[in-house]
């Protein structure tokens, strides 16, 4: 039995078909939620436009052609040509008891072709801190794959590291000075920004001195060359300061509960040894030309202020490559070795016209096909409270870590307050989940491509859309749960929906499946989010509507508890696409 607005659909398509010829048959009926009704098809004033006819005549048609006498009352015409929609209680009490049984799912739908998604997400610094910038693309990204995998697709996470480069001829010759094992060198795990901007001290203050061949500044620029030329020390040195610098990418990402792993690494390194291929490859289909000493690609459609045609520089004239080389080879890489179908690159709204020339270039060379999609997955920035990019005190980037830990201490000090009776271990357990799913709520339940402020009394309040505010609701539901067993209540073979208030619950609960699917049709994880929030005020109202342990007749309070508990597995389930752990109790 399909979703509601699936069902709708395709009834009254069938009905477009029947009342104006087959030609209509894949019209969109536009069914959407309605204040009036549970549904509206809002398809008549767009029929009408195309038959030539006035909205309201061609609704008429509509109801007389559509049969919905199993699913729904017969439409009501309304406005200048709108349809509600009133579904049987019955049909949605038989849809809620599916999407409850074993195996079903919760409602989501399998993917009508499972795909091969890449995902390009997190790609921090090696030997750099990780920054609040740092936490939309980590968290954004890492939610998607979450969706993805729960709706059937195979997701292959890359994260894009930046790894290689020239600044790593100072990294290596400030690790070799300051030793390899001391506690300089164990900076990179803890204060990674500490041991980069002692090494870039180091730098400036031979350039300063012009000490000449022997000094550092002249050791780091001829350690990049036999680094980048494979020399074996230089590369045994550059994986230790990567393992060190992967050490510290783990505890943030082990603090955040994302799903990255040392497996998903693929930093700008990996693709040294295809880079001459790449421009080898479009100099010779003629996609890249030499202008002023550089090979560049001039995608078709991009301009300058100039009205000149927009280059894409793949080769310096100096001989070096840069970020458009490493990223054309990395889309080669993943549309031909990894077999992608879809490709997202969750990165900074900065990097659109670097993106959009790349995909462009890409296709006009074949490496892009036309039916695989690839897509930038804007990330806006974090703001403070003065509206400017969050940053600290001194002006520099906020540390990632240092702004966890303190959204895990707010959350403790208020449940050391709210729960002295709770064990050390699960005081803590709990103050991890919530204030580090307040900070990734917040962020989730923006649209991606916007800018959020942030605030951490909002992101951990209990009431509003905040990830608190879920995790409490599941929380309630876990604790009737323990209630009902100690009394030795059990939940019915079916959720029980009758009166409006269940009613109003089992409707948000069968929007689960299509909004899962929509998020990752889309990769829009705020509209999760917002059905979440929906789902616990939908449970809030039925909560106090309708008594549970309270109910004398055995067969509702049975009912109403698998309703609940319907509830409970769907915000948990949800919870989880977000990356948001939700706890036993709070």
């Amino acid at each position: 039995m399909p979703a509601p607005e699936i069902a709708l659909t395709e009834r009254f398509q069938t009905a477009f078909a029947a009342a104006f010829g087959p030609e209509y048959a894949d019209a969109d009926p536009i069914i959407r939620p309605s204040q009036f009704a549970d549904f509206q098809c809002n398809a008549a004033m767009g029929l009408a436009k195309r038959l030539g006819r006035a909205p309201r005549e061609i609704a008429a048609q509509i109801v007389e052609a559509v049969d919905l006498s199993d699913l729904a009352e017969a439409p009501e015409i309304a406005g200048p040509g709108f349809l509600n929609i009133h579904l049987r209680t019955d049909w949605i009490a038989a849809r809620t008891a599916e999407i409850a049984a074993p195996g079903a799912a919760l409602g989501v739908p399998a993917p009508e072709r499972a795909e091969t998604v890449v995902l390009d997400y997190s790609a921090p610094n090696v030997a750099k801190e990780m920054h609040v910038g740092h936490l939309r693309t980590t968290v954004v990204g890492d939610s998607i794959a979450r969706t993805l995998e729960k709706l059937g697709h195979t997701v292959v996470r890359q994260n894009h590291i930046g790894d290689w480069g020239t600044p790593f001829g100072m990294l290596i010759e400030h690790l070799l000075e300051v030793g390899e094992d001391s506690a300089e060198a164990g900076l990179l795990t803890t204060d990674p920004n500490a041991f980069y901007q002692a090494a870039r001290a180091k730098f400036d203050a031979s350039e300063a001195a012009e000490d000449g061949e022997t000094g550092f500044a002249a050791r780091a620029r001829r350690r990049v060359a036999t680094l980048q030329s494979g020399d074996a020390e230089s590369l045994r040195i550059w994986t230790h300061l990567v393992g060190l610098s992967k050490e510290y990418f783990h505890r943030i990402y082990d603090m955040l509960d994302v799903t990255l792993t040392d497996a998903d690494l693929a930093g700008e390194s990996s693709y040294n040894d295809q880079l001459e291929a790449v421009c080898a490859d479009l100099e010779a289909d003629g996609i890249a030309r030499l202008s002023d000493g550089a090979l560049c690609v001039f995608p078709e459609g991009f301009t300058g202020r100039d009205e000149q045609p927009l280059p894409l520089i793949i080769r310096k004239s100096d001989g070096g490559y840069g970020y458009a080389t490493t990223d054309l080879a990395a889309l080669r890489h993943r549309v031909r070795d990894l077999g992608a179908d879809r490709i997202g690159y969750v990165v900074g709204t900065a990097q659109e016209l670097h993106f959009r020339m790349v995909f462009t270039s890409a296709r006009e060379a074949g490496w892009l096909p036309e039916q695989v999609q690839a897509e930038h997955v804007k990330i806006g920035s974090v703001l403070g409270e003065d509206g400017k990019i969050l940053r600290t005190r001194s002006g520099a980037s906020l540390r990632l870590m240092a702004l966890l830990e303190e959204a895990v201490a707010a959350a403790r000090a208020v449940i050391d307050e709210l729960r002295p009776d709770l064990p050390e271990d699960e005081r803590a357990r709990i103050a991890h989940d919530i204030g580090i799913g307040g900070v990734k709520y917040a962020d989730l339940s923006t649209a991606h491509d916007s800018d959020y402020t942030f605030d951490l009394e909002r992101m951990l309040a209990l009431t509003g859309n905040t990830a608190p505010y879920l995790q409490y609701a599941v929380a309630r539901i876990r604790s009737i749960g323990r209630k009902a067993a100690a009394q030795g209540v059990a939940a019915g073979a079916a959720p029980r929906v009758q009166d409006d208030a269940e009613r109003a619950l089992a409707l948000q609960l069968l929007e689960f499946g299509p909004t899962l699917a929509s998020v990752g049709a889309e990769f829009e994880p705020h509209r999760l989010c917002a059905y979440l929030f929906s789902l616990a005020q939908a449970f809030t109202s039925f909560y106090e509507a309708s008594p549970i342990l309270k109910e004398a007749d055995e067969q509702v309070r049975a009912g109403r508890l698998a309703l609940a508990q319907l509830t409970e597995r769907v915000l948990v389930e949800g919870l989880d696409a977000l990356g948001v752990n939700a706890p036993q109790q709070m």
